[in-house]
């Protein structure tokens, strides 16, 4: 499943250069690519390249093809579909009711079946991506209001996903019925924010407001006085959520919250309880960072065995786990950590 990230802003000044520092947050959930689409109230504009936030969204001249107060943007992290721009997301459809855009964390398991069903009746598909199959879902559906297009075309789709959508009126967001994926709301000088994780809020100073609800979908409606409207809607029966697990071991940053929880201190506690179930005799406790430096240092608080960075991560290499291949993961591996020889030679570890 694809660990990407969704990040939207609706009415606020400078919405792409938020949408890009948001990003920046919400590096770690893809690497591969990132896109954004801003709209102006006239038009919409796109920005897509390959590689990592920092290439790119940091110059002033790329921002400035990006004006208006409404954006949404995405960091891809690839499951489905090939590593080529035409899957950069966001993806971006001019319909019979006007444009959207839409930013998809996710993994349908019915989308190469839905994609065969639309080919077959000979429409043609742009990208290699699960997500476009949305948007042809909202081009073909017979509702007349975008919204309702959209909630028709999700009911349609199986798996996880975390989406943001923008049209020219609307920020809608959306969750899969059991909240596989993340996906939280944030507000900022009284304005809507989505995005994959509350770190992304903090960095731009915006206050948390809450978790988007499984099977929820959450629309923002500017009025034509210039008010917005937020409508809520349950799109599914009510389940128990079952967020994903691998979001508190690896994925999600640890200074985010997810689903109510504390990342660092689930990870903390997954040591304190490690430490309790499978006691070791060892000299030293040794994290394998980042992620599993949290684990650690519980597991060495709850055995009192002493905490050491017996290896040693370079911090210039990124994230290695959501990179295409294994031969490049297990490439980076060696580029990223080396052994701290100094502190464990010798030494029992754990």
């Amino acid at each position: 499943m694809k660990s990407a990230a969704c990040l939207a802003f609706w009415g606020i000044d400078d919405a792409s250069t938020l949408t890009a520092l948001g990003l920046h947050a919400l590096q770690h959930r893809g690497q591969e690519a990132a896109g954004i689409v801003s709209f102006d109230g006239r038009q919409f504009y796109t920005e897509k390249r390959m590689g990592l936030v920092g290439d790119h969204y940091t110059d002033p001249a790329l921002l400035a093809k990006l004006p208006g107060t409404m954006a949404i943007g995405h960091t891809r992290y690839s499951t489905t579909g090939e590593v080529a721009l035409r899957n950069v997301q966001p993806l971006f459809a001019e319909l019979e009711a006007g444009g959207i855009a839409i930013a998809h964390n996710g993994n349908f398991t019915n989308g190469l079946t839905l994609r065969r069903q639309i080919i077959a009746t000979g429409a043609i598909c742009q990208s290699t991506s699960d997500t476009e199959v949305v948007l042809h879902l909202i081009a073909r559906s017979r509702h007349s209001s975008t919204t309702d297009r959209f909630i028709d075309a999700i009911r349609q789709m199986e798996g996880g996903y975390a989406m943001v959508a923008l049209t020219r009126t609307k920020l809608i967001a959306a969750r899969d019925p059991v909240g596989i994926r993340p996906l939280v709301m944030g507000e900022l000088d009284g304005k809507p924010i989505f995005c994959s994780e509350t770190c992304a809020l903090d960095i731009i100073g915006a206050k948390y407001i809450r978790d988007v609800e499984n099977g929820e979908v959450i629309i923002c409606e500017v009025q034509p006085d210039g008010s917005i409207t937020i409508e809520e809607r349950k799109t599914a029966r009510n389940v128990p959520e079952r967020p994903c697990l691998f979001e508190y071991v690896y994925f999600a940053r640890p200074d985010s919250v997810v689903s109510g929880r504390s990342v660092y201190k689930a990870r903390k506690n997954a040591g304190i309880n490690l430490a309790k179930e499978a006691p070791v005799e060892a000299d030293v406790v040794v994290p394998v960072p980042d992620g599993g430096t949290p684990a650690a240092i519980g597991f060495a608080q709850q055995s009192g065995i002493p905490f050491e960075l017996g290896i040693i991560r370079n911090h210039y290499v990124g994230r290695t786990f959501i990179e295409p291949t294994q031969q490049i993961r297990a490439f980076g591996v060696r580029l990223k950590h080396s052994a701290n020889r100094a502190e464990i030679a010798g030494k029992r570890w754990c």
